[in-house]
């Protein structure tokens, strides 16, 4: 098998990111002192990869300076689209002003490690196991019946989704794409109510598993 050879580009600034090659020859961004990577390796396959507060310039870095696993890319443009999209996230979510803070609370995980104040009512608990989000009584009643959770919890591997369609101006536009695919993947009778359409196939896992399970 032979990696895939990426064409050469000159570093450019695109709405407050800088783009670049690195020196081994892969696509690299920054976005402030978060550097990116798509990260290949033998038979075309690539993934976003992250760094930590690396201060040279972007065709000096190497394959060693990145980690993690962030998705799967497909192409160079498919990782130019995710370092943009990342970009606004950043923009947006210093527009809501989040507050982190700790707090003495008891989650169904455990105390409270450290919370994060979305707004009067709607905030995010970490544990030493896990973390979710808790709306107060008001809040609470504002999200669909079939969805509300007894006490306000809602735990962070789909149940943030939640809270983020009930409250998206709370959330960045990322945040709630995010946020729609889960409801389509986890509650697809949910999201069809609410937006008064049948999914499609592949648009729900979920739905795609109980057809073929049917089937």
């Amino acid at each position: 098998m032979t990696c895939p050879i990426f064409q050469t580009i000159t570093p450019t600034r695109m709405q407050g990111v800088e783009f670049g090659i690195s020196a081994d020859g892969f696509p690299v961004a920054r976005i402030g002192e978060l550097p990116l990577a798509m990260v290949t390796g033998c038979g075309g396959s690539g993934f976003l990869a992250s760094a930590w507060r690396l201060s040279r310039p972007l065709s000096d870095v190497e394959r060693e300076d990145f980690y993690g696993h962030n998705g799967r890319l497909e192409s160079e443009a498919a990782f130019r689209a995710r370092v943009l999209e990342t970009a606004q996230h950043k923009r947006e979510l210093a527009a809501l002003r989040r507050v982190q803070t700790r707090m003495s609370a008891s989650t169904p995980w455990g105390m409270s490690q450290l919370a994060m104040i979305y707004a009067e009512g709607v905030v995010s608990h970490s544990t030493a196991t896990h973390r979710g989000m808790h709306l107060s009584s008001d809040r609470n009643k504002r999200v669909d019946v079939a969805l509300r959770a007894d006490g306000g919890w809602y735990e962070e591997d789909a149940e943030w989704a939640i809270v983020a369609i009930t409250f998206p101006d709370l959330f960045t536009s990322h945040e709630r794409k995010c946020a729609d695919e889960t409801i389509r993947n986890s509650w697809p009778d949910v999201w069809e109510r609410t937006y008064g359409r049948e999914l499609a196939p592949v648009e729900s896992w979920a739905k795609d598993r109980t057809a073929f399970d049917r089937a």
